[in-house]
C-alpha cells in the first residue's frame, strides 16, 4: 500500500488533499486505465474516455448487484504528458495494491477507484458463503480485480492495513472492510446477544476474515453520514 506519489508501468501518480484525496494520474500515448463510475474529477484533452462493461455483456448483470453499476469509465491517452484526476466523491483516503506483489483483490461497493497495467482483468466475485452474501454488510458480490498492474484503492476515513498469518483471524464491523486479498477466507458471524445487538449498534452479525492476506479496513463505515464538525476534527 502505498501513498503521496509513486511510479507504476510509466504511470506517475501523486494523491492529493487530506480529507477527501484525489488521485492524479499521467499517462503517456496509448496508456488507458479502468475508473470507476462518477469519479473523473478532470482530465487533460489529449484524453477519451468512454463507458465500457468490462468481461462483456455477460457480466453486466452481476455487476448492478455489486454496487459499482453496470460499467466503468475507460480512459486512454491519445498523446504523451495527459493528466486525469480521479476522486471519490466523498471523505476518505486513496491506496494503491500492487497486483504482481500482493495478488488479486476484492474490493468491496465503493472501494475501487482504478486499475492499470497489463492483462488486467476486472470481475464479479459471489461471496462465498450464504451468510457473507444476506448480512457480511459488503453485498452479495464483490468486485475482483487480478493480473499485473496497479489498483486505486479508496477508503473512508482512514486505512487499516492488517497482514494475517495463515490461520489467524480478525472480526470487523462490515461497513469498515474496504479490501482484501484474494487469499483471505470472508465469512460472517453471530456478535452474541441481543445486548450487543442492540445497544453495540453493529447489527447481529459482523464479518469474520481468515488468513494467510493482506486486509485493509476504511475507519468510517461506507453510508455513514458524516458531520461537518466530526470532519474538520480530524
Amino acid at each position: 500500500m502505498r501513498a503521496d506519489s509513486f511510479v507504476n508501468n510509466t504511470m506517475d501518480v501523486r494523491i492529493h488533499g487530506t480529507v477527501a484525496q484525489t488521485a492524479q494520474l499521467s499517462l503517456q500515448k496509448d496508456e488507458s486505465l479502468w475508473a470507476s463510475k462518477g469519479s473523473i474529477v478532470s482530465y487533460s484533452s489529449g484524453l477519451e474516455w468512454d463507458v465500457r462493461v468490462p468481461g462483456g455483456i455477460s457480466a453486466a448483470v452481476k455487476r448492478v448487484f455489486s454496487g459499482e453499476g453496470v460499467a466503468l469509465a475507460r480512459i486512454v491517452a491519445t498523446s504523451d504528458e495527459q493528466r486525469v484526476t480521479l476522486g471519490a466523491n466523498e471523505p476518505g483516503h486513496i491506496a494503491s495494491w500492487d497486483l504482481a506483489d500482493e495478488g488479486p483483490v476484492l474490493t468491496t461497493r465503493g472501494a475501487f477507484l482504478a486499475a492499470w497495467g497489463s492483462n488486467i482483468e476486472i470481475s464479479i466475485a459471489v461471496a462465498r458463503r450464504a451468510g457473507a452474501a444476506l448480512f457480511g454488510g459488503a453485498g452479495l458480490v464483490l468486485q475482483r480485480v487480478e493480473g499485473s498492474g496497479t489498483v486505486l484503492i479508496h477508503g473512508r476515513g482512514d486505512f487499516q492495513r492488517e497482514e494475517l498469518r495463515e490461520g489467524e483471524e480478525i472480526i470487523v464491523s462490515t461497513g469498515n472492510l474496504a479490501a482484501f486479498a484474494k487469499t483471505v477466507g470472508y465469512d460472517v458471524q453471530r456478535v452474541g446477544a441481543l445486548r450487543k445487538t442492540l445497544f453495540g449498534k453493529e447489527g447481529f452479525f459482523m464479518t469474520r476474515l481468515a488468513g494467510p492476506g493482506i486486509v485493509l479496513l476504511q475507519t468510517l463505515k461506507r453510508g455513514q453520514n458524516i458531520s461537518r464538525s466530526r470532519l474538520s476534527a480530524g
